[in-house]
Order: C-alpha cells, then sequence, then structure tokens
C-alpha cells in the first residue's frame, strides 16, 4: 500500500475542507462546472470517474471466473453478503438512524436523499482496494480475483435492480432512465473498455506492462477522485457550514453494517470449513464498498448538491481506516479461527 493510498483520508479530509472554503469565496467555477451536464450527466464528473474506475478494472481478469469452483463456499458466502445481506442491512440502519433517529437533527428535505445515498454505497461491492485489503490480510490471491471478477459481472446486471428495489421500499421515487444511464456509463461501458486496453497492452507486452502501466496510473486515478470529492464539497459546502454534525451522523450505519457484515462473513466461513486465507478476504469484499461507483451515481441520480452525495462521500473518507482496522481483526483473531478449523477437522475424523 502506498503513502498516498496509505493516508487517503487525509488527503479525502483535506480536499473536503479545500471544497467548502473555495466553494464560499469562489463559488463561480463550481456552479459552472456543476452545470455541464447532457442528459443529467455532468460532463466533467463523468470524465473524472472514468479516470477513477477504469484503471482499478483493468486488474480484473474475467478468465479468473473459471477459478470460481475451487473456493466454491468462500464464494457462495461473499456473495450471500454482498448481494442479499449488506444492501438490505443498510437500508435498515439507514432507516433506523437517518429516518428515525437522527432525523430531528437532520434537514427534513434531505433525508430521503441521505438514505439513498447510503443504499447506493452498500449496493456496490468493491472491485479495485479489496487487492489490497486482502494482501494485508495474507488472503488467497486466487480467491480474491475470482471473487471480485463475479462481482464485476453480477454488478452489472443486479446494480440496479437491487437499487430499485430497495428505493421503492423506501418510498422513494426510483429514477429509473437516469439509473439505467448510470449503471451503463459508470459500470457497462468502463468494465468494457478497461478488458479492451488490458487486453491491448498483454498483448504488446504481457502482463509485466500492464503492472508497469497500472503501477504509473495509480495516482492519476487517486487524484482525479480528490478531484470528484473538491468539485463536490466546492458545491456542498454551504450546506456542510450549516450542519457541520450530518458527516458524523452518515458515518454511525456506515461503520456499523462494515463490521455487521465483514464479522458475518467472517464466521460463516469458519462454520463453513473453509481456511483463514480465504475466509480473511471474504470478510473484507463481503464489508467494503465501491465507493467510487456510488458517489458517480449519486451525483447522477441525485446532484451535486444532493444529501445522496454527502453520503457516498462519507464512505470514502472513512473506507480506509475503518477497512485497515478489519484487516487488524482478521489478522489478531487468526489462531482464534484456525482452533475452530481444527476442532471441526477433528470431530469430523472421529465421525468418519
Amino acid at each position: 500500500m502506498s503513502i498516498f493510498e496509505r493516508y487517503l483520508t487525509l488527503w479525502v479530509a483535506l480536499c473536503m475542507a479545500a471544497g467548502v472554503i473555495l466553494g464560499r469565496l469562489v463559488p463561480a467555477p463550481f456552479h459552472v462546472l456543476g452545470t455541464a451536464e447532457i442528459a443529467k450527466v455532468n460532463l466533467p464528473i463523468a470524465l473524472l470517474i472514468w479516470l477513477m474506475i477504469i484503471p482499478m478494472l483493468m486488474k480484473i481478469d474475467f478468465a479468473a471466473l473459471g477459478r470460481v469452483k475451487e473456493h466454491w463456499r468462500g464464494i457462495g458466502v461473499t456473495l450471500f453478503v454482498n448481494c442479499a445481506v449488506k444492501p438490505f442491512s443498510m437500508a435498515a440502519l439507514g432507516w433506523l438512524f437517518i429516518g428515525i433517529l437522527f432525523k430531528p437533527f437532520l434537514p427534513a428535505a434531505q433525508i430521503d436523499s441521505y438514505i439513498a445515498g447510503l443504499i447506493l454505497l452498500a449496493a456496490a461491492p468493491c472491485t479495485a482496494m479489496v487487492f489490497v485489503w486482502s494482501n494485508l490480510s495474507d488472503g488467497e490471491p486466487h480467491f480474491t480475483l475470482s471473487q471480485v471478477a463475479l462481482n464485476d459481472t453480477i454488478m452489472v446486471f443486479a446494480f440496479a435492480p437491487i437499487f430499485g428495489l430497495l428505493l421503492g421500499l423506501s418510498a422513494i421515487t426510483v429514477p429509473w432512465q437516469t439509473l439505467i444511464l448510470s449503471v451503463t456509463l459508470y459500470i457497462v461501458v468502463p468494465v468494457v473498455l478497461a478488458q479492451l486496453v488490458r487486453a491491448r497492452i498483454i498483448a504488446r507486452g504481457g502482463e509485466e506492462a500492464l503492472y508497469g502501466f497500472l503501477d504509473k496510473f495509480s495516482p492519476v486515478s487517486l487524484m482525479a477522485l480528490l478531484a470528484t470529492l473538491l468539485l463536490l464539497f466546492g458545491l456542498q459546502g454551504e450546506e456542510i457550514v450549516a450542519h457541520p454534525a450530518v458527516i458524523a451522523m452518515l458515518a454511525v450505519p456506515i461503520l456499523i453494517q462494515v463490521y455487521f457484515n465483514a464479522g458475518l462473513a467472517y464466521l460463516l466461513n469458519r462454520l463453513m470449513g473453509e481456511a483463514h486465507c480465504v475466509a480473511a478476504p471474504s470478510a473484507l469484499i463481503g464489508a467494503s464498498n465501491f465507493f467510487e461507483l456510488a458517489v458517480a451515481a449519486a451525483i447522477s441520480l441525485f446532484g451535486f448538491q444532493s444529501g445522496a452525495a454527502l453520503a457516498t462521500v462519507v464512505g470514502v473518507l472513512i473506507e480506509v481506516p475503518v477497512m485497515l482496522s478489519v484487516v487488524r481483526l482478521v489478522r489478531m483473531t487468526k489462531p482464534w479461527y484456525e482452533r475452530g478449523q481444527g476442532k471441526r477437522r477433528a470431530a469430523q475424523s472421529l465421525a468418519s
């Protein structure tokens, strides 16, 4: 993990602060950029999102889908958590904390938008930073690669239906045309472009050339993320200054759902008899979010100044420190995890 990635939370916080200050001092450039859109798609943000997402998607080898069967228990657990638990648990936490407990302290006009942003954050499983978390937790690399490839494939088809379903259950109007356009722009097109560029680079210089390209391009990807946040907070400045506690309140359901889903995936893998090197990345994949996609979709669906956009950015703010804490937890509990595996194998040996 590079120094830039390790201190991502610091850079995010600085960009948030700079955006708020610049948005109040020189608001005109931000409003010009904020209104540069076609069919409700902001063009500067679309460019920045592609710069963010495409290099990350180039790391995915869809040929790895052929190895899914090698770790079917871990794959099954992660898919269950990602598709059947995480979006719904986040929706429930959003309704509880934002819709009920914190409602008196939040701007009434943004309540539904905050909940929608939280759901967006949970509906997209992480694809890029997972490789970092898996490496830090001594995860099985082939499991991680095949799981992420499978996640990306499912996300192309399931992201819009899951998000639409949960918005409907929340009695929030579903902007289907914009949602489908967002999925096409921020999932389908980047996946296709990333795979075409990946194949071309490998054909010319092999995987070594690919990794060299990604190493050089990674800073550009992260800078695009920070530029997006600067623009977002330049337009959100008035709202943030008026309600500074909003960020802390939005962080509460995000933190709870990360630890809940990580713990659930970890325990289910232990019960299923999966090795720790699979359970660790499974827990991390089950807990983390594709926050770049969530930010892009929130801006497209609800606008720069929406509560949904702010909620997804809070996810960016806390992603690195909270996921590093999960890495530490799964590493610390490895002896406990493997004792359970030993007892399970002993019981199976006696039974046979």
